[in-house]
């Protein structure tokens, strides 16, 4: 898996769970942040590549920092 890939996989990960932690469903994130929900279910799906802009909308929604999605969770980290 190269870095690039790598990235979004953290990101989708981090996402998706703290969307989960918060009891959110995709549509709710998305019309937190005035984002499509498909668009949501691309970014957690690892499909879409996004602005930084638009990492702050969904950490914002998500009441956390763009850094924390950013950020590999010891538990969850995947093996390359």
């Amino acid at each position: 898996m190269s870095e690039h890939e790598q990235f979004h996989t953290i990101i989708a990960d981090n996402i998706h769970q703290r969307r989960q932690e918060i009891g959110l469903s995709q549509e709710a994130l998305a019309d937190n942040c005035g984002l499509h929900r498909t668009y949501i279910g691309s970014i957690e799906r690892g499909e879409r590549n996004f602005t930084v802009n638009t990492l702050a909308r969904i950490a914002e929604a998500l009441g956390c920092t763009a850094a924390d999605l950013l950020t590999i969770k010891k538990s969850k980290a995947r093996k390359s």
